[in-house]
């Protein structure tokens, strides 16, 4: 609880204390009068003050000005009478403010959940010079300087271990428990907090575009995205507010000279409270607080979870999601290639990795690394000459003196050699040394361990149909989308087809229904910023990626998918019980309101009542841990 919150409540305390001691003091006329009103002033002396200078600033119809009114009339109508029953002014106003403290703590909760990610910007970094190690501002800090993190630091840009190994607490980032290990040539992102080694980390970004400053920008916009839903609410307040207090003021005026035309009794008194008790009924603080904060803890939930949403209008979309597309590479599988085997091979497996190695060791391509890491020797460039690299075919280079081709099948019918065809499910890569056929490398991309399990957590989640664009081979791509139960595939695609493409499922898609693309590459972002909800890999996606989605996964987890669009179905499905609810209790309570059936404490119950089990209602969207 902040000290606002502790001020509030020993406000709402001494109140309440003197509040009964006053029942069993015996005071009269003007002394009882000042001392309710001392009371009065204690509880309600913010509401008044903000009323006044709603009026001064030409914002008069809000909760303060209705609350004010009904019960500065309220105080009004007990002098009128003579009664001295000054309780009811008091009750509103102290009911009113527990309701306004209980709606602060909540809404604190779930800002809690956003905020703990503000914990993740770094404070420093430090650079080695001259043995020592300086504290420099993280976006002082140039792209390729070595930093170096000790335990207990937050690691402050992007980078990759070039010295140490460690654990890392992603948690912030990610919802992940588990420590991640890494070491020597791992990368890392920003805000992760180093647990034990101490590493020296190889930056590869400016403090301003790391990982930890792109999400950080995330959470801070997002409030500024609003939904359907409060843009509804948000327009309905400003007719709905003016409307009842017009209301209010025809229910004091218009009965009592229809009395008197008619020739009866005015009976000003009983009209006027009859329409301070609708003002009271009347306020919609329920509606204006409980929906922004049904959608504040769904993306607070989400956060926790390792799931950025951008924007309450994102969320709701969210909920739509009939139809989820895949990127395949780095989305449904890791991006990392990997040797998967050597066949028809006339020499041995090592010899034959050690020959490709040295061949590609000029090449940049994750197949050269690929074949590198498989050979797992030191590649002595010294070996290598005469590199001729093919575009598009492969490379011919001089290694020991032997003449290496390594590439696809045209390279080898240039060279006039005959590759053997294989039947294995990859990225072919045909070697021939002096002009004999030595055998092939087969490389395949690795499938998430998360991937299958993500489609069938979407199917039972509600998704209709769940479809793959890459630009990959046919028959590699067909083969990824059956081991994973995808419905339909579309293999090599440029960008600009994959946008085409995602163009003719949105076409298709029934009204209402939303359309969900996941990526994770710079040629993603089109897609993504067309499809309904663009959904991003955060943790090694691209910047440009980032940038388009309006949802981003921060461990790259395709699982976390689905909990998510979970996530924002429950929080849509509290929107439109708080909407209903709240809405229907108060048109039936003005109703009796305005037939002199529901007194002031009704009218305390329809309003604070109604919005504390609306508020309590809202916080369920941040428990989302068994989704």
């Amino acid at each position: 609880m902040n000290r606002k919150q502790k001020v509030m409540l020993a406000r709402i305390l001494a109140s309440a204390v003197l509040l009964v001691a006053l029942a069993f003091i015996p005071v009269t006329g003007m002394a009882r009068l000042l001392c309710y009103l001392a009371v009065y002033l204690v509880i309600g002396y913010d509401i008044l003050s903000k009323a006044f200078y709603g009026i001064v600033h030409g914002q008069v119809f809000d909760e303060c000005f209705l609350m004010a009114v009904a019960t500065v009339g309220a105080f009004a109508l007990a002098i009128y009478d003579r009664s001295g029953d000054y309780n009811e002014a008091i009750a509103v106003m102290l009911f009113y403010q527990v309701g306004e403290l209980f709606q602060s703590y909540a809404v604190g909760r779930s800002r809690r959940n956003i905020t703990q990610l503000m914990d993740i910007r770094p404070d420093y970094a430090n650079i080695e010079v001259d043995g020592t190690l300086e504290r420099v501002d993280p976006s002082d800090v140039e792209v390729g300087s070595v930093i170096v993190v000790q335990p207990g630091e937050k690691v402050p840009v992007d980078g990759v271990v070039i010295e140490g190994s460690s654990s890392l607490d992603t948690s912030a980032l990610t919802g992940e428990s588990l420590p991640r290990e890494v070491g020597q040539g791992d990368e890392l992102i920003s805000g992760c907090i180093n647990i034990s080694g101490v590493l020296r980390v190889r930056t590869t970004k400016e403090f301003g575009e790391s990982t930890v400053s792109k999400i950080l920008d995330l959470v801070e916009n997002a409030s500024s995205r609003k939904s359907k839903s409060e843009d509804f609410i948000s327009k309905f307040a400003r007719i709905y507010t003016p409307a009842v207090c017009i209301g209010a003021l025809l229910l004091a005026v218009l009965p009592p000279v229809a009395s008197l035309v008619m020739g009866g009794e005015a009976a000003w008194h009983v009209w006027l409270y009859r329409a301070l008790t609708f003002l009271v009924i009347s306020c919609p603080c329920a509606l204006v607080i409980s929906i922004p904060l049904s959608f504040f803890a769904g993306i607070g939930g989400a956060s926790k979870a390792g799931v950025l949403v951008k924007g309450s209008n994102y969320l709701e979309t969210l909920s739509k999601t009939r139809t989820v597309v895949f990127d395949k590479t780095g989305t449904l599988t890791r991006g990392v290639f990997e040797v998967n085997g050597i066949h028809h091979n006339t020499l041995e497996d090592e010899r034959i990795l050690e020959l490709a190695a040295h061949a590609e060791v000029a090449s940049s391509h994750p197949i050269a690394r690929s074949i590198e890491r498989a050979y797992g020797g030191v590649v002595d460039r010294s070996r290598v000459e005469d590199i001729h690299e093919i575009g598009g075919n492969g490379v011919v280079a001089r290694v020991d003196g032997h003449q290496v081709a390594c590439g696809n099948d045209k390279l080898m019918h240039t060279l006039g050699v005959e590759p053997v065809m294989c039947h294995s499910i990859g990225t072919i890569i045909h070697v021939a040394i002096d002009g004999e056929y030595a055998g092939h490398i087969v490389i395949s991309d690795v499938v998430k361990p998360n991937s299958a399990l993500a489609v069938k957590e979407l199917r039972r989640a509600g998704v209709d149909s769940i479809v793959m664009l890459t630009g990959d081979a046919d028959r590699v791509a067909r083969s990824v989308a059956e081991s994973l139960g995808i419905d339909a595939v579309y293999s090599e695609l440029l960008p600009a087809d994959k946008v085409d493409k995602v163009e003719q499922l949105i076409a298709h898609r029934r009204p209402g229904q939303a359309l969900a693309f996941v990526g994770d590459g710079i040629n993603d972002a089109p897609v993504l910023s067309r499809a309904d909800i663009g959904i991003a890999m955060g943790a090694m996606g691209s910047d440009a990626a980032i940038e388009a989605a309006d949802v981003v996964l921060m461990d790259d987890d395709p699982l976390k998918i689905a909990k998510a669009i979970r996530i924002s179905r429950k929080c849509l499905g509290i929107v439109y019980q708080n909407i209903f609810f709240a809405i229907g209790v108060k048109l039936v309570c003005l109703l009796l309101g305005a037939l002199g059936i529901a007194n002031m404490w009704l009218a305390i119950f329809a309003d604070v009542g109604v919005m504390v089990i609306a508020v309590v209602n809202a916080i369920r969207a941040l428990f989302v841990e068994k989704l």
